[in-house]
């Protein structure tokens, strides 16, 4: 069985997170899911949703503050992590191995293991700060992964760009997925 775990920040882009959860749920695969106080507000803001609903869109959910969760060791094995949508604090706290709560922790334990680290970094514009932060998680081993929409494959609705972008991330994880119609298809 795949086992991915994934955290929901408090960046813009929930959305992001949530498709991210119904694809992996539709797929068969099993999901550890930590979301941080900003991002439940985030969640709350733009899709109107709860904790109870979310929680049924993964296979375990954890408290930010359960550091003892599996997730949290590197003995408990998963095809990598997706943090998405991953916003400028949490990217920070990555960049620099600062495992202050579970989603950082379960981002670093994935980056010691050297299993792909998503990190679907939601912040717009960008200045030099934000950028060497990108940098330094990449030299660490994360994939940096902004969700940027394509456009080649006509998108006509909001959620088909999600849907993709998503798709896009999935396949960077190894995950075999038909969300997104690969260039040249």
């Amino acid at each position: 069985m795949i086992r991915i775990s994934i955290g929901i920040t408090g960046a813009s882009g929930a959305i992001y997170g949530v498709r991210a959860l119904v694809a992996l749920q539709s797929l068969g695969v099993e999901t550890h899911l930590v979301v941080t106080p900003a991002g439940m507000t985030t969640l709350r803001q733009e899709l109107d949703m709860e904790m109870g609903a979310l929680r049924s869109l993964a296979t375990y959910v954890y408290d930010v503050q359960d550091c003892g969760a599996p997730i949290a060791s590197g003995s408990f094995v998963t095809q990598g992590m997706l943090v998405v949508p991953c916003s400028i604090k949490t990217l920070s706290a990555i960049a620099h191995s600062h495992a202050d709560n579970l989603l950082v922790r379960a981002a670093d334990v994935t980056l010691k293991e050297g299993r792909p680290l998503l990190l679907a970094v939601r912040e717009t514009p960008l200045h030099l700060g934000h950028l060497r932060l990108m940098v330094q998680a990449a030299e660490n081993g994360a994939i940096i992964f902004p969700p940027v929409p394509a456009f080649y494959d006509h998108p006509a609705t909001l959620e088909e760009a999600v849907e993709r972008t998503v798709g896009r991330m999935l396949a960077r994880l190894g995950i075999a997925n038909d969300l997104f119609v690969p260039w040249g298809m």
